[in-house]
């Protein structure tokens, strides 16, 4: 009797712990104003993933063309995110990202793990994913939205 009780509670646990686990897998951590960002917006969609610095002069002339793209591009399955190359996070990150003019979306989890970025030191920096994952194109320095596109469009037509 005492070995079924522990068999069954052993099943309890691993069940709560399977489900809290697969809600863990449900987002990637938070956004510049401490809301969750669910993993589904990654994947399967194109996305334009952006490093940029407050102290970092092209950066801040990128982006409102950044948040140009962001608006126009959202009904293509098209995302444009931010990273902080500083790693802010918590409201030093909300700070920055208001001070700085920028209403995309900014992951306070740095995302080059999941899609295997390399690590740069210059400033800004920009990368294509495709929506299997995989990064397309690594761009450095200032971008336009009008650049942006057409590299998107080609892109897409490579398949």
């Amino acid at each position: 009797m005492v070995m079924r009780f522990q068999v069954i509670i052993r099943g309890i646990a691993a069940l709560g712990l399977g489900l809290i686990l697969a809600g863990c897998a449900q987002d990637i951590g938070v956004d510049q104003h401490g809301r969750k960002v669910a993993v589904e917006r990654l994947e399967g969609q194109w996305l334009v993933i952006n490093y940029w610095a407050q102290w970092c002069a092209p950066c801040r002339t990128e982006i409102p063309e950044l948040n140009e793209l962001d608006i126009e591009l959202r009904d293509q399955s098209v995302w444009v995110f931010g990273v902080n190359f500083d790693a802010l996070q918590g409201e030093k990150l909300s700070q920055a990202t208001e001070e700085m003019g920028i209403t995309f979306t900014v992951l306070a989890q740095d995302p080059a793990e999941r899609f295997q970025l390399p690590r740069n030191e210059v400033l800004p920096v920009t990368y294509l994913i495709d929506p299997q994952g995989r990064m397309r194109e690594r761009l450095l320095g200032e971008q336009s939205a009008e650049g942006l596109k057409a590299r998107l469009a080609a892109l897409k037509a490579e398949g």
